[in-house]
């Protein structure tokens, strides 16, 4: 079977946590290296772990795994044991007593989904990064996406399941690949403009009551691109763009102050490539990652 995800780029691989019990889980990511990374937030409440490593007048330092975790804040624990298990193998960048694990964690809020009081922890965290591979990336109800639901504009009793979604393009000799945990407080439509969750009658209800409550709407769509195309950094933060116009384009509404919308794009810098292909295929692949989340909700 063809393996059309992220892990279709040489040397991607993805491991997944899930506690199926807590409706909770821990999905890590990691990459060719040396790599360049980039991360853009539009989401008006995340909650992350190192991300000013990719500040603008920060020098470009190897992404050693990435980390998307449920359980709210207290999933960014998850990160450690990724990080002691880095640090075993001796990887991170330089310093002068030794390797530091550069480990870039964002979170979504989950806890009203399964037991709030279970929450990914450092062990989760290490048997996701121990149990990575290159094979297909599993979709749906796994990991970071095993409590991730969509849909919640007129109440949490409105959701439904969404997860884990991942899709990937070709752009000449490069390849672009997404992986995407959609864990929205809006519906889902495809490029087509047809309504994938939901349905009007819950719109009407969301009007009739004037908004929604924040405590029904802690949410996070996070995204994590990979590429092979050599690109500078200006270039990588125009694909961040393109990777939130999707997510604005498949999710209404998206980026609300509630929400941590997130969005990693990490390059091996391999290949010569056509830049803006590359762009343009960012907003492609973002957006079939998010459809194929809800395709593929509730599988485990």
């Amino acid at each position: 079977m063809a393996n059309d995800t992220i892990t279709s780029l040489a040397g991607v691989e993805v491991g997944h946590h899930t506690d199926r019990k807590a409706m909770t889980g821990v999905t890590v990511l990691t990459f060719p290296e040396p790599n360049v990374g980039v991360v853009d937030v539009r989401g008006g409440a995340p909650g992350t772990r190192e991300l000013a490593i990719f500040g603008d007048a920060i020098k470009p330092v190897t992404v050693n795994a990435l980390v998307f975790a449920g359980g709210s804040a207290f999933g960014l624990s998850a990160a450690d044991g990724v990080v002691a298990e880095l640090e075993r193998e001796e990887r991170g960048a330089p310093t002068p007593t030794g390797p530091v694990p550069i480990v870039p964690t964002v979170i979504l809020y989950d806890l009203m989904v399964g037991r709030s009081d279970i929450r990914p922890t450092a062990e989760d965290g290490r048997a996701a990064y121990l149990g990575r591979s290159g094979a297909p990336a599993p979709m749906g109800s796994v990991g970071a996406g095993t409590g991730a639901t969509v849909g919640k504009l007129a109440g949490i009793e409105y959701a439904t399941p969404s997860g884990i979604g991942s899709a990937r393009i070709r752009v000449g000799d490069s390849t672009v690949g997404a992986l995407v945990a959609l864990n929205a407080v809006g519906d889902v439509y495809a490029l087509s403009g047809e309504r994938l969750t939901g349905s009007p009658e819950i719109d009407r209800i969301a009007s009739k009551e004037m908004g929604f409550a924040p405590s029904t709407i802690h949410n996070t769509t996070l995204v994590a691109v990979a590429t092979d195309a050599i690109m500078d950094r200006n270039d990588m933060r125009r694909m961040a763009v393109r990777a939130h116009d999707a997510i604005g384009a498949t999710v209404r509404p998206a980026h609300t102050r509630y929400d941590g919308d997130t969005a990693f794009i990490v390059s091996s810098e391999e290949r010569e490539a056509n830049i803006d292909g590359i762009i343009e295929a960012v907003f492609k692949v973002v957006a079939s990652s998010i459809v194929r989340s809800i395709e593929y909700a509730g599988r485990p």
